[in-house]
């Protein structure tokens, strides 16, 4: 059976564009002896048929590119940009190019993200989506070795690292819990698909409430529209302005922390001494804010190289003829005291 019929190839391009078959594959190929028209013509060929290079062939004939693409939802995020600073890092020791993309996590862009990925001939793929589900995924990047990040698919088409949120959110509460802070609020939750990092916080945050046998007070957990730190000041003064302000509030990340953390110090609250911050994802901002912040640190340097690792095992496994099933891996997480919550003093000395 031929798994390419109906599949255009070399030829049909070749055909489309009126060149020969050697000029697709030097275009194909990024050769730079073309000239600009016969490459322009070609490419538009290239699009209208939909040709796409069959990688397994590619990779018997040794013919690499030497580049990956990282895709992630939002380079304006503290987190994701130190995440693929590391992917960087991670992939040079293999030689390799990293080409990163920005989805907005919208799901037209993720769904348009493999076929604008495809024109670059890259390797593989390491991909956090927001918007697309497993089958989505698995329809729109059929032939691209792919490595997952994130919440938002599990038990999916391809290796998948993420971080077990719902306990990192829990340990985080507990915290609060265990320091005697009684109106623990939540500043993050958001309703959708989209949303799953945001649920699974908020469900770890619910969970550490109940066993501590304190009552979950809806009116303390504040939605917001993005993790940015603008979203987490305006939380923040809604959560102080409701006449029951928290003696101390969980924030789903460190972006939104450090936001409610300038409200409150705007208001006259001191931190943590009224109310005390936590945080989440250990960006090297909270590390040097005034004061500086609790957060729960997930291994970030352990997400990047085992996705650069898993990558490489699918572009060169260890046995030719051996594709095991989808691996779903966990990273470690460790919540890291600072003054925001303990203060100058016992920060010091933790």
């Amino acid at each position: 059976m031929n798994v390419n019929a109906g599949r255009p190839g070399l030829k049909d391009v070749a055909k489309r564009a009126g060149v020969s078959i050697k000029t697709v594959s030097n275009v194909v190929n990024g050769y730079a002896h073309v000239s600009a028209d016969t490459r322009a013509r070609v490419q538009r060929a290239i699009a209208e048929l939909g040709y796409r290079p069959n990688v397994a062939a590619r990779q018997l004939r040794g013919g690499r590119s030497g580049v990956i693409a990282l895709a992630l939802p939002d380079l304006r995020s503290a987190y994701f940009a130190e995440l693929a600073s590391m992917i960087v890092q991670a992939a040079e020791k293999r030689h390799w190019t990293v080409l990163i993309d920005q989805t907005g996590g919208r799901a037209e862009r993720e769904r348009d993200l493999a076929g604008r990925l495809r024109r670059h001939l890259i390797d593989g793929l390491i991909f956090s989506p927001l918007a697309l589900a497993a089958g989505e995924i698995a329809v729109d990047i059929p032939d691209t070795p792919l490595v997952l990040l994130g919440e938002r698919v599990w038990h999916g088409p391809a290796d998948h690292v993420a971080v077990d949120n719902t306990a990192a959110a829990a340990d985080a509460t507990r915290h609060l819990c265990e320091l005697g802070r009684r109106r623990i609020a939540a500043i993050g939750a958001q309703e959708g698909p989209a949303a799953v990092t945001a649920q699974q916080r908020l469900a770890g945050y619910r969970a550490a409430l109940e066993q501590a046998g304190r009552p979950v007070d809806e009116a303390l957990i504040a939605p917001v529209g993005e993790f940015h730190r603008a979203d987490g000041a305006a939380a923040m003064a809604r959560l102080l302005d409701s006449g029951a302000p928290p003696d101390a509030v969980f924030c789903f990340n460190d972006l939104l922390a450090l936001g409610a953390i300038r409200t409150l110090l705007d208001r006259g609250f001191a931190v943590p001494g009224d109310v005390a911050v936590v945080g989440f994802d250990d960006i090297e901002e909270g590390r040097f804010s005034t004061p500086t912040l609790t957060t729960v640190s997930p291994d970030t340097a352990g997400i990047a190289q085992l996705a650069v690792d898993l990558l490489g095992e699918r572009l060169d496994p260890p046995f030719p003829d051996d594709d095991p099933a989808p691996r779903e891996l966990r990273v470690e997480h460790r919540l890291v005291p600072r003054e925001s919550t303990l203060g100058r003093l016992a920060a010091r000395l933790a």
